[in-house]
């Protein structure tokens, strides 16, 4: 693929994933749909969460396996299928928003996949 090409795709990817005006999950839906043409970013959230974090660190967050093990360790589990990272994001929102409201320091999405990955370990 024409390194233009690649710019132009990731370029995309990060006007979206930094989009405000839409709720973080769309926005990394958007993120994530649009980085599908690239090679190796077809099927899988792994390598396409971690550029989508690169591009809003604060606001979005890396999927991975043990990511995932973690939120079925807390009774939140993510069906596999189209859309996967969009309904990562909300349950990473859903615990971010949780946590806040029982006192927690933790304020970023960055901060729960990460948890959710030692949980996950």
């Amino acid at each position: 693929m024409p390194e233009a090409q690649v710019r132009d795709i990731t370029a995309a990817a990060v006007q979206r994933a930094r989009h405000e005006d839409l709720p973080t999950p769309e926005a990394a839906a958007a993120a994530r749909t649009v980085l599908s043409p690239l090679p190796g970013m077809r099927t899988g959230d792994a390598l396409p969460s971690a550029l989508i974090v690169a591009a809003a660190p604060d606001r979005m967050a890396v999927y991975n396996r043990r990511a995932r093990k973690g939120l079925a360790e807390v009774c939140l589990p993510l069906s596999d299928g189209s859309g996967r990272y969009q309904r990562y994001i909300e349950l990473v929102e859903q615990c971010r928003i949780e946590l806040a409201e029982q006192g927690a320091e933790i304020q970023t999405a960055r901060e729960i996949d990460l948890a959710l990955y030692w949980r996950g370990g």
